[in-house]
Formats: structure tokens, sequence, C-alpha cells
């Protein structure tokens, strides 16, 4: 299977400080690609230089067969981003929230309201189209997050955590949409989570980054047998330890510093 994300021998140091330290893996297209590590590990660093918010020291990368540094137009978008942090607008409604995101992505006035619908039928909100954002639960905001983060149909959907704080019933759901888009719709799925149990049941590959480098990279099930686990948790701290790390930069940091890039191509 053709890898869609390429990553080869990625270096990104702030200044004395080696975050990312000489990482490689390949994510096949249409796959499921669970990128795990412990806070402070690198996880946040590296999803910043393949979604185009920072360059790298060294290395390569390409994303859907670009340079996110070269062509950072076409790299973008190939691709929709969940943050872990909210970033819909409370005041607006289901449908204007897709509608302001079709605008920025530039898609077609005449082709909005078709897509918005159909997404929003998707993921079970056409019945609260019209309804304001605040009054939706944290499951129904998740679903039109995913839902907006497809509406310029991306072939990479990146999620960081995405059913952080969310009851299992909830989890459960928003898992199964994600796995009928990479099944239905050909969509690589490249997620973070500290779940060990979501990762390892949706999984079909997972690399695992500890203090800036990939210290494992397999399938979950060959994982846990070189490790001698019988759980994917017990195979991550095997292979990372049990020190408890610091956290990176917080995920709205993140929005915060896409926003700036986005704001600052038009």
């Amino acid at each position: 299977m053709s890898a869609i994300i390429e990553v080869n021998d990625l270096v990104k140091n702030f200044g004395a400080f080696c975050a990312v330290d000489h990482v490689s893996f390949r994510v096949p297209e249409g796959s499921i690609f669970g990128f795990l590590g412990p806070n402070g590990a690198g996880k946040t660093t590296t999803i910043k230089m393949l979604t185009t918010v920072l360059r790298p020291t060294s290395g390569t990368i390409r994303v859907d067969g670009y340079d996110p540094t070269r062509d950072q137009q076409r790299v973008r978008r190939s691709f929709g981003i969940v943050f872990q942090d909210p970033s819909l607008d409370d005041e607006l409604t289901a449908f204007e929230n897709m509608e302001l995101h079709a605008v920025l992505y530039g898609v077609a006035p005449a082709e909005r309201k078709g897509k918005i619908g159909a997404l929003l039928a998707f993921v079970e909100l056409a019945d609260r189209r019209n309804d304001q954002v605040k009054q939706f639960s944290g499951g129904m905001k998740r679903r039109l997050e995913l839902a907006r983060g497809l509406l310029h149909q991306p072939k990479i959907l990146f999620l960081d955590e995405p059913t952080l704080g969310l009851d299992p019933q909830t989890r459960n759901h928003i898992w199964s949409f994600i796995q009928s888009l990479a099944k239905e719709k050909g969509v690589t799925v490249f997620f973070t989570t500290h779940y060990m149990e979501e990762a390892d049941r949706v999984a079909d590959l997972v690399a695992v980054i500890d203090h800036g480098k990939i210290v494992a990279q397999d399938p979950t099930a060959e994982l846990k047998r070189k490790t001698g686990s019988a759980t994917l948790e017990d195979a991550f701290i095997a292979v990372t330890g049990h020190t408890i790390r610091e956290e990176e930069a917080s995920s709205v940091d993140q929005l915060r510093m896409m926003g700036r890039v986005w704001r600052g191509r038009r």
C-alpha cells in the first residue's frame, strides 16, 4: 500500500533543545494511524511540521506527495484537522459554522449547501442544523467538528485527542464515524490519544514517540507480542517507561498558531 505521509530523518531543534530527533515513519493511504507518546514526547511538534505550522530543522516530509515547506497551499488542501480543544463558534448555528469554514476553504457557493447538508447527515446532526452550537452536548460538538474538517474533502484527517472528556458511549459513537471515514470514504486518519484501549481497537498501525525519537512502530498486535504485553497500555509503558512527563504546548496554542498561518495566506 502506498504511503500518503512519509517522514524521513526529521529533526526540529529549538535552540539547544532537540524536540524531534531524527524521526522516520510512513502512513499508508486509507489507514487509521495512531501517533502515541507521553506528554512532552514530541507529538505536537511533529504534527505542526506535518501541517505546515513549523519548519523542520532538517529531514524530509511528504504529505500527499507534497513538501509542507515548499508546497504549503497544496498540503493544506490535502488535510482537515480537529484539535483537542473546542474551536467552534458557540453563538453560530451548526450550519453557520460549516458555512464559515466553506468560505475560508474556497468551497464553491453552488456546492456549499449540498456538501454541508450531506456531512451534517453523515454525523447525524441534520435535524440540528439551525440550532446554536452552545445548545449542543460535547459529543455533538465533536461530531460537528469532524464534519467541518471534512467539508473541503481532504484526503487526510488529523485528530488530536478526538474523544477526550467524552463518556464511553459517545467515545464509541465518535470512533464509529472515524472508522467509517477510512472504510467508506478512503480518508487517512492520523490521530493522537491517551486512551490506549481506543488505539488498540481502531488503529491499523501505531508509532510511539518518546523523548523526540520513535521507539516503536508496529500494528498493535505485533507491538504487544514484541513487548510480551497483554494490552497496548502495558506495551506503551514497556517502551516509554513510568516517568511522568511535562505537557507539550496546548492545543489552544496550536489553534492560535494555525489561525495566524491561515490568515497570512489570504
